[in-house]
């Protein structure tokens, strides 16, 4: 019986080996010794980075990016569902419809929510009708804790 198990204890010791040989082994032999300072900085989108990592973020980015989220989130949860609503349409199709309907309403009222709320525009108006427009901080403003 224990020789059944013999091709998973070879393909696992195979494995381990493998990745002993390219990782411990082929990276010392192949890899350069030369360090190189420029190599060694930070890189950033191809720029070279500039000023302090502390800069002050609109909030509005975070907010955007939030509903960009759950909105995604949907996504990846409706397309499985869709794959296998021909399935559920043979045994109980409007229940499974109902079950979708529920669940994109409930974020439909929560994009209505922030639509009302005025967090999808860009520059939020105040009370007396006019865009309240935030200069972006200077650099270096905010401090690391």
């Amino acid at each position: 019986m224990g020789f059944q198990y013999a091709n998973v204890l070879f393909g696992l010791l195979f494995g381990v080996a493998f990745v002993i040989l390219n990782v411990a082994v082929l990276s010392r032999i192949l890899a350069p010794r030369i360090k190189d300072p420029a190599k060694e900085t930070t890189y950033e989108c191809g720029e070279p980075a500039v000023g302090s990592a502390w800069v002050r973020f609109d909030m509005r980015f975070y907010t955007v990016a939030l509903v960009f989220l759950i909105f995604e989130v949907e996504v990846a949860f409706l397309f499985p569902w869709a794959a296998v609503f021909h399935h559920f349409s043979k045994i109980g199709g409007l229940f499974a419809f109902l079950e979708v309907f529920v669940f994109v309403a409930i974020l439909g009222v929560g994009l209505v929510y922030c639509w009302a709320k005025g967090d999808l525009e860009w520059v939020k108006s105040t009370s007396s009708g006019e865009a309240a427009v935030v200069p972006p901080a200077p650099r270096g403003e905010l401090r690391a804790p």
